[in-house]
């Protein structure tokens, strides 16, 4: 009986590694110069490598974002980047948090948000 390696068979050595997922910003930019490239190249092909090229997506995930982008009617709107940002609150007011998020089914990013923004003054536009 032939132990691993031994027996004259040739084997594959596969890495893996994981790769993160695009941001809610990321997809909205990807999306947008998907539409864009569809209408400058005529064909599919052409508009894969360059989104491959330009953003260094596969060139699987560049037919996606080109499907995807061939139903919209407009341009997705690019929000701003969240950030990871650390307070200290107490206990119970994070219990409280919690049990809100969970009968609303909002994060707790979006209950904070929320309330940040409601406790901020206006910002004054100009013009």
């Amino acid at each position: 009986m032939c132990s691993a390696g031994t027996c004259g068979m040739p084997y594959v050595v596969v890495y893996m590694w994981h790769m993160n997922r695009a941001t809610d910003t990321q997809k909205a930019e990807r999306l947008n110069q998907a539409r864009e490239l569809l209408r400058r190249f005529d064909h599919l092909p052409n508009a894969v490598a360059q989104l491959v090229k330009d953003s260094g997506v596969s060139p699987r995930q560049a037919y996606r974002y080109l499907q995807q982008a061939r139903r919209l009617k407009q341009s997705v709107p690019v929000g701003d980047a969240k950030i990871a940002f650390t307070v200290k609150l107490s206990q119970a007011l994070v219990r409280r948090l919690r049990a809100f998020a969970n009968r609303t089914d909002l994060s707790l990013s979006e209950i904070v948000s929320r309330a940040v923004l409601a406790a901020l003054p206006q910002r004054r536009r100009r013009g």
